[in-house]
């Protein structure tokens, strides 16, 4: 039986590699769940943790640093850092079995971009949901008029270290046609944008927070330009 969240809940979304090792964690609010999708939201201030080096390259803006982070994760050599979701609210929409969702950021003006997250589909757990962000992504913006690929590159050294498969490649090729393929049909989130752009986080709304809460220093992270 499929577990269903309700609707408030607290859930926490995990990027875990195939070894079962975690390599993020990011405390979300339900906002639906249905057959059609989990739509989930945080604000800045949600907690999150990262490995330390790749929190750094966010934190620092430092590109060459994200590679190195690519490096520790095939290498099996990080530990998890505690830090915040900064800048943005974001709302996430993900089909149960889709190898990507669609994401879309706000800023105090309103509807800032939207952003298609390319990852495994969702394993459900008792805390909330398993995914694998597998790199490459594609950022399009607000009103759905241009659209733009990011980080190919990172994209092409995680399948060079193996943390890709080529069966996860096969599956992102056809997710990203499937992702243009909503965009020009204007389905899924993209066929009531009104109300998609229309949406904010309530400020009575609780800040999410991790089950554990980490022992170290909470760390700013996560500025937020176009990515996540």
């Amino acid at each position: 039986m499929v577990r269903v969240f309700r609707t408030g809940q607290t859930v926490v979304r995990r990027d875990v590699l195939r070894s079962g090792r975690v390599w993020s964690e990011h405390a979300m609010r339900v906002v639906g769940d249905t057959s059609e999708a989990l739509v989930t939201a945080c604000p800045p201030g949600a907690a999150t943790r990262w490995p330390a080096l790749y929190l750094k390259a966010r934190v620092d803006g430092v590109h060459a640093l994200r590679t190195d982070a690519f490096d520790a994760m095939a290498c099996g050599r990080w530990e998890l850092s505690a830090a915040v979701w900064e800048e943005t609210e974001l709302l996430l929409w993900k089909p149960p079995t889709a190898w990507f969702s669609v994401n879309a950021f706000y800023t105090a003006g309103g509807l800032r971009n939207w952003y298609v997250n390319f990852e495994r589909p969702i394993v459900r757990t008792r805390d909330g949901f398993d995914t694998f962000d597998l790199a490459v992504d594609l950022v399009v913006d607000a009103g759905l008029t241009t659209w733009q690929w990011k980080d190919e590159d990172e994209y092409a050294h995680a399948r060079r270290l193996g943390i890709i498969t080529d069966t996860e490649h096969q599956a992102v090729d056809v997710a990203r046609d499937r992702a243009l393929a909503m965009l020009e049909e204007r389905s899924g989130p993209f066929a009531d944008t009104a109300s998609w752009s229309a949406w904010r986080w309530d400020p009575a709304w609780p800040i999410p927070s991790l089950p554990h809460t980490p022992r170290r220093p909470v760390r700013r992270s996560h500025r937020q330009t176009a990515d996540r």
